[in-house]
């Protein structure tokens, strides 16, 4: 008897645990620090800045894209294993512009979704 009320025990310890970690989490924002004009042809530098808590092993970003002038341009995915190291992290890449460019990027969290995308416009000076 005691043996089974000190299972019950520890399991609703840990579903407490689980969704107390729930509460704190978010979905995955990202945001895009990239110029507003370059001269044509210039080489940038593209920042993106994921935000997410609750970075675990069961609980993580999942991807991340983005796409240049509505086609996808990069992809990162991630996994329990392979989670980023940190809730808040950034990626970056490099572009040539020749022209007026739009950049969209997105990520996910595996359990709760994404806050939506990130849009900028780079105008040729």
């Amino acid at each position: 008897m005691k043996k089974k009320l000190l299972q019950a025990s520890t399991i609703s310890l840990l579903l407490i645990l689980i969704f107390s970690l729930h509460s704190l989490a978010n979905e995955t924002s990202v945001k895009i620090d990239a110029p507003e004009k370059v001269e044509k042809g210039s080489e940038v530098t593209i920042k993106i800045e994921v935000t997410h808590s609750g970075n675990n092993f069961l609980h993580h970003t999942n991807w991340v894209w983005v796409k240049v002038n509505d086609k996808e341009y990069k992809k990162w995915e991630y996994g329990g294993f392979s989670k980023p190291e940190e809730e808040n992290f950034t990626l970056e890449f490099t572009l040539k512009i020749d022209a007026p460019t739009t950049i969209e990027a997105k990520g996910n969290c595996n359990l709760h979704g994404s806050k939506g995308l990130d849009s900028v416009k780079i105008e040729i000076k």
